[in-house]
């Protein structure tokens, strides 16, 4: 298994490696292609992903319940923790949302990359599940940590502070491309509307871009002179991310009877590296975006070792 493993993961470190390489390292593509490449992959591709996955899933066989909770529920202790510990550890509230998204958002395009290496075809309706389930609640969170934290948009500003605080953060996670495209595909899905045969073909089409395109740039969005920045909190946000998270989740795989593919597909989630796009998140709502940078890159090249690490411990657990 842990040969598999490691074959299975390649192509996804190779995809960020040669992105890397192509943005830091040669002059084939001019610095303007990347991030235009970035929002195309984050506004059309990867919600087409997430609405074929969900719409054309097949959930018969699914613990679906099981899954949402063992996965959601990580996500919301995780959080819950890092903001009781942010005073004793002084940690400053800009500061504070980059840790907080570092702590508990994921990067999309490695979790079903890597899923549909290690576990086939399977792979898509439990992708598409982990993706509806992670998605609302982490952009959920992370906004409202957002509105608390940044200054202008905490609530103790008075009673019309608080509603414009919450107005807006519903406004924002109202346009959340990834979140409205969990919600069309939830709605096709339940409603067994799926999509029409050249529709379908369509989304598979720009569904299956996301992911070469997605890891591309997330290699591109390595700088390694963001490596190393405020250590102490990027091992906060690590430690929360790597730590908690999958140890959380696979005690919650026990508790809801999960094992197999899906308690694997589970924990793989949520030991995932945090979003290229919290960086995005961090520079439009006024958080600390030069430490989102740093974190975002500390955690893509410490993810090498521990998503490998969290899969062997799975497959021990639930394989």
């Amino acid at each position: 298994m842990i040969g598999m493993m490691v074959v299975a993961l390649a192509p996804t470190a190779l995809l960020i490696g040669l992105g890397h390489v192509l943005r830091w390292r040669t002059a084939l593509l001019p610095e303007a292609f990347w991030p235009p490449a970035e929002k195309l992959a984050y506004f059309v591709l990867l919600p087409a992903l997430i609405v074929h996955g969900l719409a054309t899933a097949d959930l018969s066989e699914v613990p679906v319940g099981a899954m949402v909770a063992a996965i959601g529920l990580p996500l919301v202790i995780t959080g819950a923790g890092l903001a009781l510990v942010r005073r004793p550890l002084g940690i400053e509230p800009a500061a504070f949302t980059s840790v907080f998204q570092g702590g508990v958002r994921f990067n999309n395009y490695v979790g079903v990359t890597a899923a549909l290496a290690l576990f086939g075809p399977q792979a898509a309706a439990l992708s598409a599940i982990a993706i509806a389930t992670i998605v609302p609640i982490a952009n959920i969170l992370c906004v409202t940590v957002f509105a608390r934290y940044v200054p202008g948009g905490a609530a103790e500003d008075g009673a019309a502070a608080g509603r414009a605080s919450l107005l807006h953060t519903l406004k924002l996670l109202a346009r959340n491309p990834l979140i409205l495209a969990c919600a069309l595909g939830i709605a096709l899905h339940a409603f067994h509307l799926g999509l029409p045969p050249g529709i379908e073909g369509f989304f598979k089409a720009l569904g299956q871009s996301a992911l070469p395109l997605g890891l591309l740039c997330v290699g591109a969005a390595l700088d390694r002179e963001s490596l190393g920045r405020s250590p102490r909190l990027a091992a906060i946000s690590s430690l929360a991310k790597f730590g908690a998270m999958p140890a959380l989740t696979a005690l919650g795989c026990l508790a809801f009877g999960l094992s197999g593919a899906p308690a694997m597909l589970a924990v793989l989630f949520n030991a995932l590296p945090t979003a290229s796009s919290s960086y995005v998140l961090a520079r439009q709502l006024g958080g600390d975006a030069p430490l989102m940078a740093s974190l975002v890159a500390t955690q893509t090249v410490i993810a090498v070792i521990t998503v490998p690490l969290a899969m062997i411990a799975a497959q021990a657990l639930f394989w």
